[in-house]
């Protein structure tokens, strides 16, 4: 079965860059997502974008993250870009056709 491993998670400041990766152990045939979850609050979908490349974006990071995948490479990427404090939260990949979560990695926005 298809396993999911997030990475590129870490402390940026206001107005910052990061890069998270969810490498799959297999093939990623369907559509993935980024999620996002601060302490207290409910997940919320960030971003996803199907087997073909058509994405879809939560209102908040319009125009600031970018979602992508290299299918060859069974990856999908977030750029986060102009990184904002309430971006602070653990992300996770996901696969919903087959339930699946990554383990989650920490992004910290601070001055």
């Amino acid at each position: 079965q298809v396993q999911l491993v997030e990475s590129g998670g870490g402390l940026a400041q206001p107005g910052g860059s990061l890069r998270l990766s969810c490498a799959a152990s297999g093939n990623i045939l369907f559509v993935m997502g980024w999620y996002r979850q601060a302490p207290g609050k409910q997940r919320e979908l960030v971003a996803d974008i199907t087997r073909g490349g058509s994405t879809n974006y939560a209102d908040f990071v319009k125009g600031r993250f970018t979602i992508s995948r290299d299918n060859a490479k069974n990856t999908v990427y977030l750029q986060m870009n102009s990184l904002r404090p309430e971006d602070t939260a653990v992300y996770y990949c996901r696969c919903a056709v087959l339930g699946l979560w990554g383990q989650g990695t920490q992004v910290t926005v601070s001055p």
